[in-house]
Formats: structure tokens, C-alpha cells, sequence
């Protein structure tokens, strides 16, 4: 790892960006915009810490410009949403970083770094939970799958996936239509393994407009996503993130590929009567459906009760989990760039303020739908 001086790597970073990038529009104007920002987390981070090369930069220097960040906010200097899109620059700088080769990590994305950052408060309405109530929620289900360890794996697996359903809804802007399938849409089916980048911490998904957009992915969201990929063990990318429990469902499946692939129905049933219609999925990696939008908010229902939750009656609907609308500015339209260079498109993909603006300086699931 070469020993580049900060400034110099940021020098090239925003030239690079100046002259746009073939793999997306608009680098030019990411690259003007993102420079003052970049500028001052470099004097900042010279002045106050005495970083000045790529190699001195570690977790505890992104974590105390997160702090750094989070006191502006409190003493009102910044939003919330503004101190987000300020550290998303630099992270997105530093994964151009690992990208090039100058680093071998991203000590911006961290959950020990990022824990720190602001967070804003929901706006009141009838789908969103207080804060308080969300972080009882999610404290529930990091708790009870730290305790899995021991459990059978199908339980553990269960309770991971509990996890990662509620972190990533709580801690990005995905919305449970691009997440989980909608039965009335056939392009809504779910989001698989293949969406997930951890490497530029993003997830590809069918916006409301109708077109693939890049969602960033916080560490908060990545980490539980992660752990629960390790048990989950999908055979294929193509396998949804939260695949249905429903048996019949799985079952329908099964039929449907096995069909299509060839079999007859009579050894298609015998195939059946020697192994659940899961572990015949798993066998001939045939992904099962994804667990529908209703599922899901029967199982944040549930999780609710178990949690000893009081939300009045009304139960958190997965649009409702979101801590901060505010990052939706974070998405971008997806290239047809080779994955690889995905790194591009979240660096493009954040919406910086222009200088002269004032933000400147478990258990099987019993229905069908599940």
C-alpha cells in the first residue's frame, strides 16, 4: 500500500471525476460539487488530527469526523441529512481508494465510524414509528440472534434473518415493495443475492420509477445482512434475500422449474415424496420466492408482540421502519456498467448541496403471502 498523501490522492480523485466517467453522467458535476467538502475534511483532518497521508488514516480518524459532524448538527450548523451526504462523500472517495489500490480497507465503512454520524428523526405519521420504538425493536432482534448461536440452525437461521430484514429496512432507504415481492407486480419479485454488493456497499433495486437504482447499504444495515447470509447459504445469487417459509409456495415452485427443465410429473412427485420441497430447492438450486410485502409485515407484527412493543394498535409497516427519508437523495439510477465499477455509481449517486444553499459549510410464517 503506497504511502499517498491525502491531498494528492484527492487531487486525482476529483480530476478523474472533472472529466466524467464513461460508466455514468454526470461525474463532472459530482466532482465540482463534492470538492469543498473533500477540501475541508482534508484541512480538517490536518489541523485537528495531524492525518495527512492515506496510510495514517484509520477508523478512530472517521469516527471522530463522524463526532466532528454529529456536534455541527446538534449545535445547528447542519441537518442531519446534510451531515450524511458529507461523510457519504468521503466514504465514496475512500472506496475509490481501495478500488485503485492506494488502500486495502475503507475505514469510513464501518459501523464503529458510522455509529456516530447524526441520525434524524422520523416524521410523525401514521406508518412511522418514534425512535425509541424502532431501537427497542431492532435491540429485540440483535439480541435474540446474538443468543442463536447455540440454537439448531434452523432456528439461528430464523433469527439472522429477523435481523437483517429489520436492519436493513431501519438503516437504509429501500422500501419494502423493492425489497420483498408483490404479488400484483411480476417485475416486484424480490431482491436476490446477485442485487447485494458489500464491496461498494450498495443493493440494486426497481424503483418507483420504474427503472434499477443503486441503494447505499450503512454498515448498520450490511453487517446483519452479511452474518445472515453466512447461514442462510444461498446456492445460487439468484436466491431471494428473505425467501419465503411457505411450503406450498416453495412447493409451486419446485413444480413450476422442474417442469420447464423437463421432468415428468411422475418423477417430478417422486422427487417430492424422497424431500421436502425445500431441500429439493436447495438440491437443484431452484431459488423459492421471495417473502411477499404482506409477509413481511405479518412478521414485524409478530416480532412487535413478542417484543412487548405498545405502538396503539398499529403495527410498524416496513415503509415505517425508515429512520431518515432524507438519504432518498443518496439513490441514483443504475448503469449497465460491469460490477466491478459499481463504485462509480455511489460515488455519483449522492446529492452534494451547492455551495451558495444554507446546507453548505423464525418461525415458519403461516399464510400464504409470507
Amino acid at each position: 500500500m503506497s504511502n499517498v498523501a491525502i491531498r494528492d490522492a484527492v487531487d486525482t480523485y476529483l480530476q478523474r471525476k472533472a472529466v466524467g466517467d464513461p460508466d455514468g453522467p454526470g461525474a463532472g458535476t459530482y466532482a465540482s460539487n463534492a470538492e469543498s467538502i473533500l477540501r475541508r475534511w482534508t484541512e480538517w483532518l490536518e489541523g485537528e488530527h495531524g492525518v495527512r497521508s492515506i496510510t495514517e488514516l484509520d477508523v478512530e480518524s472517521m469516527r471522530a469526523y463522524a463526532v466532528e459532524l454529529r456536534r455541527r448538527t446538534e449545535r445547528g450548523e447542519y441537518t442531519a441529512s446534510t451531515a450524511g451526504t458529507y461523510y457519504a462523500v468521503v466514504r465514496a472517495f475512500l472506496s475509490w481508494c481501495v478500488h485503485g489500490g492506494i488502500r486495502e480497507t475503507n475505514p469510513a465503512a464501518t459501523d464503529r465510524a458510522e455509529d456516530a454520524l447524526p441520525s434524524a428523526e422520523p416524521r410523525p405519521d401514521s406508518d412511522t414509528w418514534t425512535a425509541t420504538q424502532r431501537r427497542e425493536l431492532e435491540r429485540y432482534v440483535r439480541e435474540r440472534a446474538i443468543s442463536s448461536a447455540s440454537h439448531p440452525d434452523r432456528e439461528r437461521r430464523s433469527r439472522l434473518r429477523e435481523y437483517a430484514m429489520v436492519a436493513v429496512l431501519a438503516h437504509s432507504t429501500v422500501r419494502g415493495s423493492e425489497l420483498f415481492r408483490v404479488p400484483d407486480d411480476d417485475r416486484r419479485t424480490g431482491a436476490t443475492w446477485d442485487d447485494v454488493d458489500f464491496y461498494t456497499g450498495t443493493i440494486r433495486v426497481l424503483g418507483k420509477s420504474q427503472r434499477l437504482e443503486d441503494v447505499p447499504l450503512p454498515a448498520r444495515a450490511r453487517t446483519p445482512l452479511r452474518r445472515y447470509r453466512v447461514v442462510l447459504d444461498p446456492p445460487s445469487t439468484d436466491w431471494p434475500l428473505f425467501p419465503t417459509a411457505h411450503a406450498p409456495s416453495i412447493a409451486r415452485r419446485v413444480r413450476s422449474v422442474l417442469r420447464d427443465r423437463g421432468y415428468e410429473e411422475d418423477t417430478i412427485e417422486s422427487l417430492l415424496e424422497d424431500a421436502t420441497a425445500t431441500e429439493l430447492a436447495r438440491e437443484r438450486s431452484i431459488a423459492p420466492p421471495a417473502i411477499t410485502t404482506e409477509g413481511a409485515r405479518s412478521v414485524l407484527r409478530r416480532l412487535c408482540e413478542e417484543a412487548g412493543i405498545n405502538i396503539d394498535g398499529d403495527y410498524l409497516t416496513p415503509r415505517g421502519v425508515r429512520r431518515d427519508r432524507s438519504t432518498e437523495s443518496y439513490r441514483r439510477e443504475a448503469t449497465t456498467s460491469k460490477p466491478t465499477l459499481r463504485a462509480s455509481v455511489l460515488e455519483q449517486s449522492i446529492v452534494v448541496p451547492d455551495e451558495g444553499s444554507p446546507a453548505a459549510g423464525g418461525r415458519d410464517e403461516p399464510t400464504e403471502n409470507n
